[in-house]
């Protein structure tokens, strides 16, 4: 098990996670030129893209600012959540403000497929909490294919592009059935930062799957039967 301290910071404890704050000025200074040009580049769009910079906005203060970042640190359950607002919230917040086009869907399938089980290798996950360079890569290799997927998918209406999301929603049931039934846990990083929590490791794991079964699969699940239906009825003329 490494003793390198993570990009977000040490461990927070039990009784004040809470005052975790990530303010490192590198981070802080590229979310606000980011904002600064997504306020330029939308200053004459219409609201709801406005809309979801700002929701893209606050996913990412989320994300990499607020305690959340110190808390991945502690428990893999809060890593498994956090990666939940990258690529469900964060990502198509960011593909209905600033689409990506002429990605093919395929593609950034493929691409966001891969980084989803590479977070979930330990190897590569010692790599990223050892290093801050690592780290920034993962989360690139996440929200980039991601936000490209999701502008394809909430930006054409065809059902070829909506039975995307089953696979999706197939890949997040199968990470999150290993983690729970697993009988050892994978992530050593966790091992005495969880106890602080009153959790052991494993348990930690194991509540890290039920979120990614659970909580992130039904949202994803729900979007693809309402979009299905909104084709259906369109091409149907219904």
């Amino acid at each position: 098990m490494t003793s390198m301290t993570p990009y977000c910071g040490p461990a927070p404890e039990r009784t004040d996670w809470f005052g975790a704050w990530n303010f490192d000025p590198y981070l802080l200074t590229a979310l606000l030129v980011l904002c600064l040009w997504g306020a330029l580049t939308l200053r004459h769009q219409q609201r709801d893209r406005k809309g979801a910079a700002t929701l893209a906005m606050g996913a990412a203060l989320l994300a990499f600012v607020s305690p959340l970042c110190a808390m991945t640190v502690a428990l893999f359950s809060a890593r498994t959540l956090h990666h939940l607002v990258v690529f469900g919230l964060l990502a198509p917040a960011l593909a209905l403000a600033f689409p990506i086009r002429k990605v093919p869907v395929v593609a950034s399938f493929a691409a966001l497929s891969a980084a989803l089980w590479l977070w979930h290798i330990p190897q590569v996950y010692s790599a990223a909490w050892d290093s801050a360079l690592v780290y920034w890569a993962m989360q690139a290799a996440l929200i980039l294919p991601a936000w490209a997927f999701w502008s394809v998918i909430l930006g054409r209406s065809k059902l070829e592009h909506v039975v995307w999301l089953v696979p999706l929603v197939g890949q997040m049931g199968l990470l999150g059935a290993l983690l729970t039934f697993a009988q050892r846990p994978f992530y050593l990083e966790h091992l005495t930062h969880a106890e602080r929590f009153g959790l052991s490791a494993l348990q930690d794991q194991q509540l890290a799957g039920l979120i990614m079964w659970v909580p992130g699969m039904i949202p994803v699940a729900i979007l693809a039967g309402i979009m299905a239906q909104r084709v259906l009825r369109r091409d149907m003329h219904i």
